[in-house]
């Protein structure tokens, strides 16, 4: 694997954020605009309840953490999309690029937006609610870790779909991360969730992360089991996914989908 050919596509495609302030706002404009809501309407929940502790800070927290799932997943998916709307996606695969190569190019670019994000999402949150995710401490590396590499699983599976059923299926890109949510114990803990869906929802990688952050900024110590069981689940989800993207590549490229997708 070349490092330089990772950073050749890397380039390519935080370049094209340099100079197209449309891009720039999509980047920053939802998430910002998702923790305002979300801010102001955890503000009214603690009011009517009395000023109980945990609102604020258990909705605010799982916001952020979301999105650091959603950017992850989007810096694998948008990439290739970029290059399917520029006419570039021939360019790339008819070069000496290899597909982990690509790959981790777009996980780069993930890393990038993520640390963006989360970085002016802390400001605001600390500014506008008083809340800092730092409070976390020192669980916040492991968690964001875990959120990170599901992020990549869910981009290299909607990748996939793409490369293989074509732009039809490209709102998938948006769709796939928001299908997982309501069994990821985002903004509620496993336990509302009906029997049958706990199974489920705890072999999701995200479901202990968010559980465990609950769990911390409740004051309780950091439960290592769920780091444990993250880990091991991402670890599930990554090696799957990287067959079915390999898969889903042979196949397109056996067919000549990439060829169509290149062209259209």
């Amino acid at each position: 694997m070349s490092l330089a050919v990772i950073w050749g596509l890397f380039l390519r495609y935080t370049y094209l954020y340099r100079r197209s302030l449309p891009r720039l706002l999509e980047m920053v404009f939802w998430p910002v605009m998702d923790l305002l809501v979300w801010g102001f309407l955890t503000l009214y929940l603690r009011e009517i309840n009395g000023g109980a502790p945990g609102v604020v800070t258990f909705l605010l927290g799982a916001m952020i953490f979301w999105d650091v799932i959603y950017r992850s997943a989007q810096g694998v998916t948008m990439s290739f999309l970029e290059d399917i709307w520029t006419r570039n996606l021939l360019n790339i695969f008819t070069a000496p690029v290899r597909i982990r190569e690509f790959l981790a190019a777009t996980f780069l670019v993930g890393v990038v937006k993520i640390s963006v994000i989360v970085a002016l999402l802390s400001l605001l949150a600390a500014a506008c609610y008083n809340f800092s995710i730092f409070s976390l401490g020192t669980s916040l590396a492991p968690f964001l870790a875990n959120l990170l590499l599901m992020g990549w699983a869910i981009g290299m599976i909607t990748t996939a779909l793409i490369m293989r059923f074509g732009q039809a299926v490209e709102a998938l890109a948006w769709a796939v991360p928001f299908l997982i949510q309501p069994l990821s114990a985002v903004f509620y803990p496993v336990s509302v969730l009906p029997p049958a869906l706990r199974v489920v929802a705890w072999c999701i990688p995200s479901t202990p992360v968010f559980e465990g952050m609950r769990a911390v900024l409740a004051g309780h110590p950091l439960p290592t089991s769920n780091l444990i069981h993250a880990f091991l689940l991402n670890g599930i989800w990554i090696a799957g996914a990287a067959l079915f993207f390999s898969a889903m590549f042979s196949s397109a490229r056996k067919h000549g989908y990439l060829t169509k997708l290149g062209t259209q």
